[in-house]
């Protein structure tokens, strides 16, 4: 599976980026500024010009003018849900050196997806309160040096969407059999009972664990379950934020007052 890479800076209006320049001399894609309308190609780089606010819609760029005032502007949120709602679950959001708490709720949007998130470590960073925004949530699968993400990138996103086409038509192989064992366990440890929920969404966010841990398969990963409380804890999690889509589905809505109207 090939990626495309979209670049969101905190930059004054006024400011020239010197960051496609900076890209271009670390990297063999193609580095391009945004513009308004722009197909995102696999294998291609973005870059945010100044004095704009960007958004992913079907898989296009769309520039906009900020509305927000200087100082009180958020693109990296702004980008961040784009990104969400338009990729799902193969959305991926980094979030690294900067001030402020901007990409924290983006990131919110994008686990609530099925997404996956890095954050830098803090102590990597020139500044840190981003990234410690991010950490604070308790949602980012992995806290890494810049150094250490391209390795740890390319591992996920070959694990996680590997077995991409078989989960269109059904689950992976060895996958159905075992899911209950995985709801099982998060029934001893949490008490909180899955069975009922859709069997699709809970795999694909079983193997989304599977990916981030680097579990190769399903039976390791029970056993990996067995031994390590902060896994089943963490899987637990990732599962309650698909749920809670519940609430901003309106046909659930219409369906429980129907229930409660007898």
């Amino acid at each position: 599976m090939g990626m495309a890479f979209v670049l969101v800076q905190h930059l004054d209006p006024d400011h020239k980026s010197l960051l496609l320049d900076l890209v271009k001399r670390y990297t063999g894609m193609e580095v391009a500024w945004a513009k308004d309308g722009m197909a995102v190609q696999s294998g291609c780089a973005y870059v945010m010009p100044p004095n704009t606010d960007m958004a992913l819609v079907g898989g296009s760029l769309v520039l906009v003018q900020p509305e927000a005032p200087r100082g009180q502007r958020l693109p990296i949120d702004y980008f961040f849900r784009s990104l969400a709602a338009d990729q799902g679950e193969r959305a991926v959001c980094i979030v690294l050196s900067g001030t402020g708490s901007d990409g924290t709720l983006g990131l919110r949007a994008i686990k609530g997806e099925g997404g996956m998130a890095i954050a830098q470590d803090p102590e990597t960073a020139a500044y840190d309160g981003m990234p410690r925004s991010a950490i604070a949530t308790g949602m980012v699968d992995y806290v890494l040096s810049p150094a250490a993400m391209p390795e740890r990138l390319l591992d996920y996103v070959g694990r996680a969407f590997r077995n991409q086409p078989e989960a269109a038509a059904g689950a992976p192989p060895g996958v159905p059999d075992r899911l209950h064992e995985v709801l099982h366990l998060l029934r001893i440890r949490s008490g909180h009972d899955f069975t009922h929920y859709k069997s699709t969404t809970l795999r694909r966010r079983v193997e989304r664990r599977m990916a981030v841990t680097r579990v190769e398969d399903m039976d390791n990963y029970i056993a990996l379950l067995k031994r390590d409380s902060l896994e089943v804890e963490t899987l637990f999690r990732e599962l309650l934020i698909g749920v809670t889509s519940f609430f901003r589905d309106p046909p659930a809505f219409e369906a429980l007052a129907q229930v409660l109207r007898g």
